[in-house]
């Protein structure tokens, strides 16, 4: 029981040592990763519990009762009727999961729900910038459909089940193709095979221009912005689109299929190449998206982004999104 007790403690202290390097910066965190070993891990002691240390510690309990019946038949023999033994007590003693096995068979059921919840159901996001606004604001908690394009494996991210493909105007969540350990949010806008083009800060797609209407504007904090309702393939979203800022994308970088992509002092026109995806910031001129980074790869879709379930600071933002 030593070994166990040792062998714990280091396990427990690798895992803080990990979520403490990667708090302070020190290295770059997986959660989901850290999901997976922690289920592992928590998973055998729970499998070892069940098989060999709660039944060893029964029969442990019951060698003591049966000690106890026979101490109390040799008293009975000798006429002894008053017998001070508290056997339940001893029991009780030897039937108690000891600390190591609380802290790793006893968190199991949990951590399998979390594990299994997390990476093939819903996983949580918070918004931490604002290209997404005014659908999404920063602080919103949202939930993001994890089963809808289909079901991917955990940590590899391998898909093994096919699901609805993204569609133009989803809401969509992506590991963030210059650094795959980064999530990204932003909205679909062209799918594999589509010519999206962004010039003069107006949307065409297929050459057909994507119809905005002006609506009444939008107030961040102390300031109002230009607002419109772009209509995608019928589906409503708003957005913001500052007429000062500049219509030329600066400050591209070099990403595969770059040669899809053709830039101007108006915009920037792309195709699409297959098992690819254009994303953009409904924020359209404050949004690090496709214009600069390229195309989202099928690979790195992570899932559907529908629902706000917190904002600590407005709750009222508790709802569905388009």
């Amino acid at each position: 029981m030593q070994f166990m007790q040792i062998l714990t403690a280091a396990i427990l202290a690798a895992f803080l040592g990990y979520v403490g390097s990667w708090y302070f910066g020190l290295i770059e965190g997986n959660f989901a990763l850290l999901l997976f070993l922690a289920t592992v891990v928590t998973g055998a002691f729970w499998l070892a519990e069940r098989l060999y240390f709660l039944p060893q510690r029964r029969r442990a309990a019951q060698a003591i009762e049966d000690a106890a019946v026979q101490r109390r038949a040799e008293l009975d023999r000798m006429g002894i009727q008053k017998v001070d033994l508290d056997v339940q007590e001893a029991q009780g003693r030897l039937l108690m999961q000891p600390w190591w096995l609380d802290w790793t068979a006893g968190l199991f059921p949990v951590i399998a729900a979390v594990f299994v919840l997390r990476s093939f159901l819903f996983e949580p996001f918070k918004i931490p910038s604002g290209s997404m606004i005014p659908t999404l604001l920063v602080g919103d908690l949202i939930l993001v459909n994890k089963f809808t394009y289909g079901v991917r494996l955990p940590v590899i991210n391998t898909k093994i089940i096919e699901g609805n493909k993204p569609a133009r105007g989803d809401v969509m969540v992506f590991r963030y193709p210059p650094q795959p350990s980064l999530d990204y949010i932003k909205r679909v806008i062209g799918v594999p095979g589509d010519e999206v083009a962004y010039l003069n800060k107006r949307l065409t797609i297929n050459g057909q221009v994507v119809p905005t209407t002006a609506v009444p504007d939008f107030l961040d904090e102390v300031k109002y912005y230009p607002q419109l309702e772009e209509q995608i393939d019928g589906k409503a979203h708003r957005l913001l689109n500052y007429p000062d800022a500049p219509a030329f994308i600066q400050g591209a970088t070099s990403f595969a299929y770059r040669d899809n992509c053709r830039y101007s002092v108006e915009g920037v026109v792309c195709k699409v190449p297959e098992g690819h995806y254009f994303m953009m910031g409904d924020n359209r001129d404050n949004s690090l998206d496709s214009r600069y980074w390229g195309f989202v790869p099928d690979a790195n879709i992570v899932g559907k982004a529908f629902f706000v379930w917190m904002n600590f600071s407005n709750p009222r933002r508790i709802g569905s999104f388009q």
